[in-house]
């Protein structure tokens, strides 16, 4: 059963999703640290659900954080949502809760103007390449990918490029 208040939560089985408080801050940053994910700061995840609240999800089950996703809207692109990170808890993988999370999203009256969701991803996040073009298939849009930031850019060692995944328009 699938029941709404707009802008506030969902239901969708026993996961509820809603729009973060700044107390969802640290169980976002645990599931993050208990991934392969990158890990940001504490401060990120709790800044992210004060000031991006409209544009940031939380799915839990039974009152436990089991997934999230941080975007923004950035202010020279009205017409795109940027998702910075996509968690998902162990418990929940396989299960289609990463796309249920973006349809919240882009369902969301904050995101009525947006016509493109941008996300950036490594060229070996074989799982998240897959998320973002069922995303484009599930819209019936293109999803147009190119080089956003280049591996040199990146300060050390280790850090792969980052591809943009540009995917519209969206079809609501």
């Amino acid at each position: 059963m699938d029941t709404k208040t707009p802008e506030t939560t969902s239901t969708v089985d026993s996961i509820v999703f809603e729009k973060p408080t700044v107390e969802d801050g640290a169980d976002m940053w645990e599931l993050v640290k208990n991934s392969t994910l990158d890990l940001n700061s504490s401060y990120k995840y709790i800044m992210m659900c004060e000031f991006f609240a409209e544009t940031c999800v939380v799915a839990k089950e039974h009152g436990k954080l089991v997934g999230f996703v941080t975007a923004f809207i950035p202010p020279e692109k009205q017409d795109t949502v940027f998702v910075w990170q996509v968690g998902v808890d162990p418990s929940q993988r396989g299960k289609g809760l990463a796309s249920r999370l973006l349809t919240e999203l882009l369902d969301r009256t904050t995101c009525g103007d947006v016509e493109y969701l941008e996300a950036t991803v490594t060229p070996s996040n074989d799982a998240s390449q897959a998320l973002f073009k069922k995303i484009a298939r599930t819209h019936d849009t293109n999803c147009e990918v190119s080089e956003c930031f280049a591996e040199e850019l990146f300060p050390g060692e280790g850090h792969e490029a980052e591809l943009t995944f540009r995917i519209g328009p969206i079809n609501k």
